[in-house]
């Protein structure tokens, strides 16, 4: 019988279930036992025979602050996942073919506080004075000559490149540590209350129930107690984003690994290159209403380096979010949630967010509808602004294949039509109250896509230029002589973090 607390929240949790492993799984576990581990019964419940996506091999600096928190050693964790650096992400043929640029992970310029550096960049182009936009980037600087090193006051943003299954074991040996429970086997059914709609227990392929308070769904695409059980329905964007399918294969590595993730465009999507110590990842990112599946495969195996290691394999998706992502006692996390596409390595980024929005507003003393309510308002507000900064790498280009045309001429959310016009019109760019792509990483996106500005901010106008020329080439100077002095990063990677052979 299902019972009410004291506090009318029902029973408090104590018994907290992860359905399904991977990266979205070990990182609950890892998670909510370092911070409640002594205080919880945490069983993670997974099938060897079940494979994950895996393909999440590229992560954006917020990784950092997570394993800040968990208190894991850098070195270690990237020797067991044959990690390496990186600066940023090339966009290859993205505003049209030969046209490249990079989105890169540091600040450019010194802002004032009353214009952003563009503005001052800006003047400097009309007047002769400025050289490119990342010519002010320390991160993009590095990134083009191939060099990496930790600066004194964290002064170079990165993140990693890693191996995602490795990433799955490091981090299941971790919770272990901790107390986490593995639980082998397949899930073959879900049991609710009639009274309260929430989950009792999950049964598994051995004839085995597992009961829980809380139970986190980590299945990817299956969303076997989200969607099935809790019967959420599933918004899908793809009338914003075209993209449904990718091919994934790996190849030997054929020369040093750059800080770099490649993104190359093709007339029916992308590919991406992704360098670990041991190999490359590799896949291709296609919509099947521009192109068949196995034409695609030929363009990714046709455009690859060094050997192959496997057959391609296939992951369909459908681009969009879940309505609630926390209904009841079920919270998903990962692809369960929602899924938009690798384009700017965001998947990690919300399975991150997801856990520690879940530690913030964790249900000891019984689930509030309230917290629901927060949890499913934040979750889908922060997707939303993703979501629409990946919009804006396909909506603004020049292009003329059909899959580009159409994307150029498609109605894109209103919120987003108003920062590309916002930038356009006046050069501003503003961020959200807890976005994750920051004011520059918008900058640097609609720059490369071809967006220029056609005014700047009149503080711009107030220096001569003497003065504009020597605020900007000293910002330059100090760039330039800080890349010179960093070393190669394959050689600091060798140095620092090498796996194991």
């Amino acid at each position: 019988m299902e019972t009410k607390g004291p506090n009318g929240m029902g029973r408090p949790v104590r018994r907290v279930v992860i359905a399904g492993g991977g990266t979205a799984g070990w990182m609950a576990a890892a998670c909510i036992s370092k911070v409640l581990g002594k205080q919880l019964d945490i069983r993670l419940v997974e099938s060897d025979e079940i494979g994950t996506v895996g393909v999440g091999e590229a992560t954006i600096p917020t990784l950092l602050n997570f394993h800040n928190l968990l208190e894991i050693n850098e070195q270690e964790f990237m020797a067991e996942t044959k990690a390496t650096f990186k600066l940023g992400i090339s966009f290859e043929n993205w505003r049209n073919v030969n046209e490249d640029y990079i989105h890169s992970f540091g600040l450019t310029g010194t802002d004032h506080w009353t214009a952003g550096f563009q503005h001052f960049w800006h003047k400097g182009r009309e007047r002769g004075l400025a050289g490119d936009y990342g010519d002010y980037c320390l991160e993009l600087r590095a990134a083009q000559e191939n060099k990496f090193a930790h600066l004194p006051r964290n002064g170079m943003n990165y993140a990693y490149h890693l191996d995602a299954s490795a990433y799955a074991r490091y981090l299941r040996k971790f919770s272990e540590r901790l107390g986490v429970q593995r639980i082998e086997g397949k899930i073959v059914d879900v049991t609710t209350s009639a009274l309260t709609g929430h989950i009792r227990s999950i049964t598994l392929d051995s004839g085995a129930d597992i009961e829980g308070d809380l139970f986190i769904d980590c299945t990817g695409f299956r969303a076997l107690l989200i969607g099935e059980a809790m019967k959420v329905k599933y918004q899908d964007w793809s009338q914003w984003l075209f993209n449904d399918c990718a091919a994934a294969l790996q190849t030997a590595s054929a020369g040093d690994a750059v800080p770099l993730t490649r993104s190359i465009a093709h007339a029916f999507g992308w590919q991406w290159r992704i360098p670990l110590q041991h190999r490359v990842g590799n896949g291709i990112v296609f919509s099947s209403r521009y192109v068949e599946q196995d034409e695609a495969i030929a363009a990714l195996q046709a455009n690859i380096v060094g050997e192959p290691l496997m057959k391609p394999r296939v992951i369909k998706f459908t681009p969009g979010q879940r309505e609630q992502v926390w209904k009841g006692n079920c919270v998903a996390i990962g692809l369960s949630s929602g899924f938009l596409e690798p384009i700017e390595s965001t998947s990690i980024h919300l399975i991150q967010r997801g856990i520690v929005r879940l530690m913030q507003m964790f249900p000891a003393n019984g689930i509030a509808q309230t917290d629901v309510e927060e949890y499913n308002r934040q979750a889908a507000t922060e997707i939303e602004h993703i979501r629409d900064f990946i919009i804006l790498h396909y909506k603004v280009n020049n292009r003329l294949d059909p899959y580009w045309r159409d994307a150029r001429e498609m109605q894109v959310p209103v919120s987003l039509q108003h920062r590309i016009d916002l930038f356009r019109q006046t050069g501003r760019v503003f961020r959200v109250p807890n976005e994750l792509f920051a004011e520059n990483s918008w900058i640097q996106v609609m720059l490369g896509q071809g967006i220029m500005p056609l005014q700047h901010h009149q503080t711009a106008d107030l220096m001569g230029d003497a003065e504009l020329s020597h605020f900007l080439g000293a910002i330059k100077g100090q760039v330039d002589k800080t890349v010179a002095q960093l070393p190669a990063h394959q050689a600091y990677v060798e140095r620092y973090c090498s796996a194991p052979k």
